[in-house]
């Protein structure tokens, strides 16, 4: 499954979030980091949501929108 990710560049690096899963966000330096722990982050919270027998969420966002 994939999800969207949103990317914001700021004046000290970037952070990124998943809008279909609230809570996942992260901060790099650069934006290559920030995608590899963005990447990590939503590995570790599906592996959770797993874990503890709860639904995965659907990807409602829409690409282009």
């Amino acid at each position: 499954m994939k999800y969207v990710v949103v990317y914001e560049k700021s004046s000290t690096g970037w952070a990124a979030y998943v809008p279909d899963l609230p809570g996942v966000v992260t901060t790099g330096s650069t934006k290559q980091q920030t995608q590899q722990l963005i990447r990590e982050a939503i590995e570790f919270h599906l592996e959770g949501l797993r874990e503890d027998k709860l639904p995965i969420p659907p990807t409602d966002c829409i690409r282009g929108k």
